[in-house]
């Protein structure tokens, strides 16, 4: 019975207890309260999981939701989601919780105002005998959420000893009031749930927390005897899809400036009303409406190709008619994957009811580059009424050109929104644009930046990162799994990624198949085992096998129900035929020689190398030997990571300018394309620019980057019949280290006392080199030459390179595999159990995983530290995305001769480093915004390493801050202009724009 115990007031003394204060003064600049009562709160969250529920949800997400809250029912099933949703914060109404409204008025705008404000319910909840304790700075404390976790299975029927009773436990109630007991961010272990039923004086606050369960269900309609029995949420994906639903309708209706704070004078049936109409409006603003597309066309979505390729074809074909599906495209660059993976997203949206897409990318510098495809295709495939949010997914999304377009797009269509937030942490930021055109319909509403967000926009791009810590213990890595579970889970580049990511990537899909989500997985080379590994995961989180159907692809689709089906079109690619050759590195400065020379009459020439060192030294030998053989330094560049932004990115732009198809009409020869131009890179090239080289050399690499880099070699047929005469033919020169006995030298240096090492071998796996160039000599013809042809040498290639030695391997060759193989495989299994020790996995052995072993905390962190999101947890418990080495940002700042701080060496782009945070003004979100975005391309990340070991850098703690508010927490170096370190580890570090930044010996020390 709801408690209708009044002060004279008249109000019912459970409407009293306050969920939320007007810190901002957001709601008193609106004539309204400067407190929220809880109850108002509930009711607004119950309405935006009600709105999300009808208008957001996948069709599978509301399946899995409604077998475990409805038994089948789905209205009932709403109504019950509606109702926990709203009991998130009950543990609110509580002397733990409520004694905080000095705390939050201490941090207000007009405090004081605020502060008396608190005095004034005090005094009224004391009134309306509300129980508050006659000394609540004296009562223990335990978190609200933890309160809401141990109070609610007691007064929804529970009885069993840890509710005080002596009855059956009510399991479904335990593991829901535990999932509402993480929805700050980290599930609760029994323990912290123990610990607040001792603060909680259930017994005290029973009427009061009675009588709100009661209001709430009065308002949904709904009998509270019927939960212990409708309430089984037993499949593995209903515990995070319902934690995610419900931290993503508190954080709609904790935004202030779309809820009203309510007058206790009104009736709870006007709050309510005001509610579901806030709700709606909310949802609508905030375009979390699911993607409904219409019947359409290859032509009509991607009208500069009406036709699709025969792979393509054949792979839209191959789709299930109903049902999710993970689907393997496996085809080389360039060939049109990025399309036909969109176009599977149109359909399975169609199919399956997924409410959008979220692209995964390798790096942050392809995010932005694939953006402008999902663009253009969300404005063919939207319709002409239909605005859509299209959130850019990494830690410097804020400060990124096209994220602020976006921005403007949002303007455009709906007056002003806020400012960016300001950004924690900078790094590395993406390839700047010029006048980008904006894409009809694609728009972002800042709301997204705030860390999580971007994964639930019902579309989505970003990086890998996104999907290995959806199933690891880090904060909210429940509302990751939520969003991307609603959609079509694109993965690019599959085969770039590290076995400890392949780990997280397919516990990620195993969940992502158990909620009901679709995947699409792209790659120019994907390894056998990569690729059954992906296949297992699916069927295990569809708790079925693989029915295999032959071999792979290049198309294979499994459905739900475990079948395999590899599909090839009828009519095959056209074949790519390439000369290799393998050549001993000859050292840079006779590699520079051969490259000027060759190069002398016209041709692109383009040269990756695995480390930023070796493309340096190369580059720097180019210059020095240039005007000797006719060449201009103008003729020679440079791009790698250890350039600054504001250097690198130019560059690039140049190359892509010049190398890459003609922007006005891709079937013309670029008319930018120059006679002759050397270009040196690490693997940035191989995986972030789409550019076209007459020649190519490369070092030793695996053998499946070795095919991604040949991927930028006769790229654009457009250009074939314009390349020089020595460049008809597609040639490939791979440079490979020789040791002393003639064979590959693989192993870094150290790894074995008699050879000097590779440090090739720190990047790739020493086995993985050297079984790459025994595969290619096997391959020598009798003229000397290595002939291969893609697609259809591909699988042969790859198997091989990656297969283990042979038993009767021997020699000094088969030493060497043998050895290195031995070694990769403590490596490798050193990366499984690594990734396995951090995920979640939804079934093991074929059982369920149950709530109990969800458990995370502080520990764990946040997932969101650092470039590539590297958790913020204790060493060994934090989740991780990937492994190798962890780096830190540093800021690199000029110091010109009269004192002024500059961007660039010059002094032409004075620092601006004022605080435009608390400005309100427009021309400061401006400031702030061009602020960020000017740090960003003065970012650099250094590698741990280079403060350790022998000769270290002194670490960042000890570097003097400067006192400039936008950098006095950020590690920052300052140079004089002829690139010294004058500030930071002084004289032990030097820049130049040209061949970025370099680590200087000590005194005594040896050169780094």
């Amino acid at each position: 019975m709801i408690d209708h115990q009044k002060p004279a007031s008249g109000v019912c003394r459970w409407l009293l207890p306050w969920g939320k204060t007007d810190r901002e003064g957001t709601s008193r600049a609106r004539g309204e309260e400067p407190w929220n009562p809880l109850f108002a709160h509930l009711l607004d969250t119950a309405a935006c999981a009600g709105e999300l529920w009808d208008r957001y949800l996948s069709a599978s997400v509301r399946g899995r939701l409604t077998e475990a809250f409805g038994d089948g029912d789905v209205a009932l099933a709403r109504r019950v989601v509606m109702f926990f949703a709203a009991l998130h914060d009950l543990g609110k109404a509580s002397n733990c919780f409520l004694r905080q409204f000095g705390k939050h008025a201490r941090y207000a705008k007009d405090a004081e105002a605020l502060r008396r404000a608190g005095v004034r319910w005090e005094s009224a909840a004391r009134a309306a005998q509300l129980p508050l304790a006659a000394r609540l700075d004296a009562e223990p404390f335990a978190r609200h959420e933890h309160m809401t976790a141990a109070c609610l299975p007691r007064l929804l029927g529970c009885t069993c000893y840890g509710c005080l009773g002596n009855g059956p436990r009510r399991e479904g109630l335990h593991t829901v009031a535990t999932l509402l007991g993480g929805h700050h961010g980290h599930i609760p272990n029994a323990d912290v749930i123990g610990n607040a039923l001792k603060a909680a004086r259930p017994r005290v606050w029973e009427p009061v927390h009675r009588a709100i369960l009661d209001g709430l269900a009065r308002m949904l309609d709904l009998d509270l005897t019927r939960l212990p029995r409708v309430v089984r949420p037993e499949r593995p994906s209903a515990l995070p899809l319902f934690a995610g639903l419900v931290v993503l309708a508190d954080w709609v209706a904790s935004d202030v400036s779309r809820f009203t704070y309510r007058r206790l004078e009104q009736p709870v049936e006007e709050w309510w009303d005001d509610s579901k109409a806030q709700a709606a409006q909310a949802v609508t603003d905030l375009r979390l409406e699911a993607w409904r597309p219409e019947p359409t066309t290859w032509s009509s979505m991607f009208t500069d190709t009406p036709t699709p390729l025969p792979f393509q074809a054949a792979a839209i074909a191959a789709l299930p008619t109903d049902g999710p599906a993970l689907v393997l495209i496996e085809t080389d660059t360039g060939s049109g994957k990025t399309r036909l993976a969109l176009s599977c997203a149109q359909h399975l949206a169609r199919s399956c009811g997924h409410h959008g897409l979220y692209m995964a990318m390798p790096t942050r510098a392809a995010t932005d580059q694939t953006a402008q495809e999902i663009r253009s295709f969300l404005g063919t495939s939207l319709g002409s009424s239909t605005t859509a949010n299209l959130a850019v997914v990494h830690h410097t999304a804020g400060a990124t050109p096209l994220v602020h377009q976006l921005i403007d797009g949002a303007r455009g269509v709906q007056g002003d929104v806020d400012s960016l937030s300001s950004l924690d942490s900078i790094s590395d930021p993406t390839l700047e644009y010029g006048d980008l055109v904006q894409a009809k319909h694609t728009v972002l509403d800042p709301w997204y930046l705030l860390r999580c967000r971007g994964l639930v926009s019902p579309f989505g791009i970003g990086t890998v990162d996104q999907i290995t810590l959806a199933s690891q213990p880090s904060r909210h890595w429940f509302l990751r799994l939520f969003g991307l579970a609603n959609k079509t889970v694109i993965i690019d580049e599959a085969h770039a990624y590290e076995l400890f990511q392949r780990c997280l990537l397919s516990a990620t899909v195993s969940w992502l198949a158990d909620a009901g989500a679709s995947v699409v997985v792209l790659s120019a080379t994907l390894p056998l085992e990569a690729r059954q590994a992906l296949i297992t995961a699916w069927c295990a989180g569809h708790r079925t096998t693989p029915d295999e159907h032959g071999d792979a692809g290049p198309i294979t689709v499994v459905d739900q129900h475990g079948s395999v089906r590899p599909t090839a079109p009828i009519e095959q690619p056209a074949p790519t035929d390439t000369t290799v050759d393998l050549l001993p590195d000859p050292g840079p400065d006779e590699l520079a020689r051969s490259l000027l020379v060759e190069a002398a009459a016209g041709g692109i020439m383009t040269v990756v190398r695995n480390r930023v060192s070796s493309a340096r030294d190369l580059y720097t030998a180019l210059l020095k030997q240039a005007t000797v053989y006719g060449w201009d330094s103008s003729e020679i560049l440079l791009a790698h990571g250890q350039l600054l932004p504001r250097d690198r990115l130019p560059v690039e732009e140049r190359i892509t300018t010049l190398l890459g198809l003609h922007g006005d009409d891709r079937q013309i020869r670029n008319p930018l394309r120059p006679e002759r131009l050397i270009v040196i890179g690490t693997q940035i090239i191989e995986q972030s620019l789409d550019i076209d080289a007459d020649r190519l050399y490369t070092d030793l690499a695996p053998i499946d980057l070795l095919l991604q880099r040949r991927g930028r070699l006769h790229r654009h047929a457009v250009n074939d019949a314009g390349r020089p005469a020595g460049f008809q033919e597609a040639r490939v020169t791979v440079l490979w280290n020789r040791g002393a006995d003639g064979l590959p030298l693989v192993e870094p240096p150290g790894s074995r006392f008699e050879e000097p090492g590779n440090s090739d071998g720190y990047v790739y796996a020493p086995y993985t080199l050297a079984a790459t160039w025994r595969t290619l000599r096997e391959r020598v013809a009798a003229d000397g030459r290595i002939r291969i042809s893609t697609p259809s040498d591909t699988k042969k290639l790859i198997d091989s390179a990656y297969a283990p030695p042979t038993v009767n391997a021997s020699g000094l060759l088969g030493t060497l595999l043998t050895r290195t193989w031995a070694d990769w495989q403590t490596e490798l299994a050193d990366q499984d159990s690594n990734a396995h020790s951090r995920t979640f996995l939804p079934y093991s052995d074929g059982t369920p995983i149950e709530v109990t072993s969800l458990v995370s905390g502080e520990a764990n962190g946040d997932g969101e530290a650092g470039a590539d999101a590297r958790g913020s947890g204790a060493r060994g418990l934090a989740a991780l995305s990937r492994l190798g080495e962890p780096t830190t940002d540093v800021i690199v700042l000029y110091q010109q001769d009269g004192g002024e701080l500059t961007y660039d060496a010059v002094g032409d782009v004075p620092a601006d480093l004022r605080d435009h945070r608390a400005q309100e003004a427009e021309e400061s979100r401006v400031a702030h915004r061009a602020q960020q975005r000017a740090l960003l391309s003065n970012t650099l990340a250094v590698p741990h390493s280079w403060f350790h070991g022998d000769d270290p850098l002194p670490p960042p703690a000890t570097w003097q801050p400067l006192p400039h508010s936008a950098v006095h927490y950020r590690a920052t170096l300052v140079l004089a202009p002829n690139g010294r370190c004058i500030r930071g580890p002084r004289g032990r570090l030097v820049y130049s724009p040209s061949t970025g930044l370099m680590r200087l010996p000590s005194a005594g020390g040896r050169a780094g």
